[in-house]
């Protein structure tokens, strides 16, 4: 590390609603457990048309950021490098600032789902099903692209979102196929489902869980769990939480953002799990 990182650094998340966010209690707990006592981790609300004016205001002292929404798309035109991963799905959330003020995109999302699927035994299956299609199921086509290596099936409620979900899969070179929401029950037999939609939306489908399920990977961790994992694996199918991701994308910011690695995974999860848990 360089001397201007072992001096008092700063790091923050950024979004608009941002109070929920768990990323300071995660980043908080890795700084902890690296020893870097000199760092700070903060949350601040900022919305599409304060971004600008706020990046330009941070001092040298600032290592990085994370971005939650609205702010992925939008801040990728005031950055002066994006990487490959961000730019394949239009999504950074991890800004890391070079030594010489440089502003360099990343997206650690993809990479924390195939971590989070790699940690509880998925390196590849031959075909996925996918719940949704907002800008979480674009982050896993991309993450599928590494993993799945066949037909991806994508349940979606309009025809907009099915030709988006197509279009997400030309360019991520994934073969999609979409069903309508009204068939997301023959979802669940697929080797991998995984579930990007909001809170309540998937619970109907609890009663339609086969009675040997593969996995699950639920990407939402409050509530948690939602009915329809709770049911998966009630009968003993395996779940990924979206507490799993988010751990995983927050190592990985780490690592960028203070040039040290291995992130401690399981103090980051031990933080998350107890602030969830006091919630």
């Amino acid at each position: 590390m360089t001397a201007r990182a072992a001096d008092g650094r700063r790091a923050a998340v950024l979004g608009s609603p941002i109070a929920h966010s768990l990323s300071p209690v995660l980043h908080r707990a890795a700084y902890d457990a690296l020893g870097l006592t000199g760092w700070s981790y903060d949350s601040f609300e900022v919305d599409e048309a304060a971004l600008p004016g706020f990046l330009d205001r941070l001092g040298p002292e600032w290592a990085g950021l994370s971005l939650t929404m609205p702010l992925k798309r939008a801040v990728m035109p005031l950055l002066d490098e994006v990487s490959q991963t961000a730019a394949s799905v239009d999504a950074v959330n991890t800004v890391v600032f070079a030594e010489d003020g440089r502003r360099i995109g990343d997206n650690t999302d993809i990479p924390g789902m195939v971590a989070a699927l790699r940690e509880h035994g998925i390196e590849q299956v031959d075909s996925a099903a996918i719940l949704g299609a907002g800008a979480t199921a674009s982050s896993a086509l991309a993450a599928l692209a590494r993993v799945c290596t066949g037909e991806v099936v994508a349940y979606v409620r309009s025809a907009a979102r099915a030709a988006e979900m197509r279009q997400w899969g030309e360019r991520l070179d994934v073969e999609v196929r979409t069903a309508d929401w009204a068939d997301a029950a023959e979802a669940l037999r697929a080797p991998l489902v995984i579930a990007t939609t909001p809170a309540g939306t998937t619970d109907a489908l609890a009663a339609a869980v086969p009675e040997r399920p593969a996995t699950l990977f639920d990407v939402l961790y409050e509530p948690w769990p939602t009915e329809l994992a709770a049911r998966w694996s009630m009968v003993g199918g395996a779940v990924v939480s979206g507490l799993d991701l988010l751990v995983h994308q927050a190592v990985l910011q780490v690592e960028r953002m203070t040039g040290r690695a291995p992130a401690p995974v399981e103090a980051m999860r031990r933080a998350g799990e107890h602030a969830l848990a006091a919630r």
